[in-house]
């Protein structure tokens, strides 16, 4: 089976009548099966996306050739998104392994920049028929090692979204509407109405990067306002590591890997369960 880019992962979503994609973060192959499982158990698309730090810790080849093969043997539709992105040619790099979609994270720029830039990468990508996402406005907190401070957080503007999506014409944008990268113990404040407003204005996919911390009851309004790719990586990080911890400490040294790790996926299978049934 092939992998699917975005624009075609969200249709297939939407055709079995889910109105948003999650995209869910590996950190380790040990954990793959489990996201198998939760997309098995719920009949949907299969959206995994990788750091570049990840990328570089497994291998690209490695993840595309395994994800490959579990989507065919699985039977499950699945796309294989390279996150947060910020060097051209790290992006060239996977682009040759295989990923099937990108994000460029040229947030940290001026507006002008971001946009050259992205459009450098989606004639990359256009070719090989890979997605790109953007992401416009800062998002606080932290993501693979980089940091936002809170202060240094600005919200996307509804005209420079705009301009964004006219000038490049990216095939989704990652919008800054008040979420959080990282491990949040607060409640998020998202901002509907901006966020309906840009997606009145852009016309195209909206994703949420910083779910943590976002209400069941936000989640499912944010994605009825327009936002059609949610990402999430920090809870199932942290149930993995929480049960592996158990485990180990439990455990004796000739026991069996495997029997630590099998709580740890369940708990990830659990999380992905939960989060995807958000976003029908």
């Amino acid at each position: 089976m092939k992998l699917y880019n975005f624009t075609d992962l969200l249709q297939v979503a939407k055709q079995r009548e889910f109105k948003a994609l999650g995209s869910f973060n590996l950190h380790c192959l040990e954990m793959l099966p489990a996201f198998f499982k939760a997309a098995e158990k719920t009949n949907s698309p299969l959206m995994i996306q990788i750091s570049t730090g990840t990328a570089k810790y497994l291998g690209h080849k490695l993840l595309v050739d395994a994800i490959r093969s579990l989507s065919e043997s699985r039977n499950v539709p699945t796309c294989l998104h390279l996150d947060h992105c910020s060097d051209l040619d790290a992006i060239q790099t996977a682009l040759d392994a295989g990923f099937s979609s990108i994000m460029y994270d040229g947030s940290h720029l001026s507006i002008e920049e971001n946009i050259a830039n992205t459009r450098r990468v989606i004639d990359m990508a256009r070719p090989l028929q890979v997605s790109v996402e953007a992401e416009l406005g800062a998002i606080g907190g932290s993501e693979d090692g980089k940091e936002v401070e809170m202060n240094d957080a600005s919200f996307t503007t509804v005209d420079d979204a705009k301009r964004f999506v006219d000038e490049t014409g990216v095939d989704m944008l990652a919008i800054s509407i008040g979420t959080v990268h990282g491990l949040y113990t607060g409640k998020a404040h998202i901002q509907h109405q901006r966020l309906a407003d840009i997606t009145e204005a852009t016309k195209t996919p909206l994703v949420l990067h910083g779910g943590t911390g976002v209400s069941d009851e936000d989640m499912r309004l944010a994605v009825r306002s327009g936002i059609e790719k949610v990402n999430v990586g920090t809870e199932m990080n942290v149930q993995w590591v929480a049960n592996c911890k158990q485990t180990f400490e439990k455990g004796k040294v000739n026991d069996s890997v495997r029997n630590f790790l099998v709580p740890a996926n369940d708990a990830v299978t659990n999380v992905l369960v939960e989060k995807i049934s958000l976003f029908r």
